[in-house]
């Protein structure tokens, strides 16, 4: 039974593949450009260390798009990870790669409730939660 466990981390690495392919689309599928218009008025200024940035709300838009792609490449990336386990898991590294790919699916899971706290996100964070925790697992076998 407990060889079997290292092989279900081929079904995680399609799942992330799939996520992280779909994930950098996310801007146009949930029309971010109708949720954060371009034109408007003023935003606070983000503050630096001597100054401020006044932030457009084209800035705004700009931003998910950068955080988006960078999100869907580590889930691309775990992924990928998650399919090639045979090369990394038993090596010197194995064990910073599964919970480096642990924490990450936990802080996704309690991000989560950032979207609200209606059935389907407990759900949501329970599933990502979950692929956390199994990482872990994986760890200690």
């Amino acid at each position: 039974m407990v060889v079997l466990w290292p092989n279900l981390l081929y079904v995680c690495g399609a799942f992330a593949l799939l996520l992280g392919a779909l994930h950098f689309f996310f801007p146009l599928l949930f029309d971010f450009r109708g949720a954060i218009p371009t034109q408007g008025g003023a935003l606070k200024p983000f503050p630096l260390i001597l100054t401020k940035y006044n932030t457009t709300r084209a800035d705004i838009y700009g931003l998910v798009w950068v955080m988006n792609g960078a999100a869907s490449f580590a889930i691309v990336t775990i992924g990928i990870l998650d399919l090639f386990w045979t090369v990394w898991l038993r090596s010197a590294y194995g064990a910073l790669v599964c919970i480096w790919i642990a924490l990450f699916y936990f802080i996704r899971a309690a991000s989560q409730l950032a979207l609200g706290k209606r059935r389907g996100n407990w759900l949501i964070l329970a599933a990502f939660a979950a692929l956390g925790v199994f990482h872990l697992i994986i760890l200690m076998l």
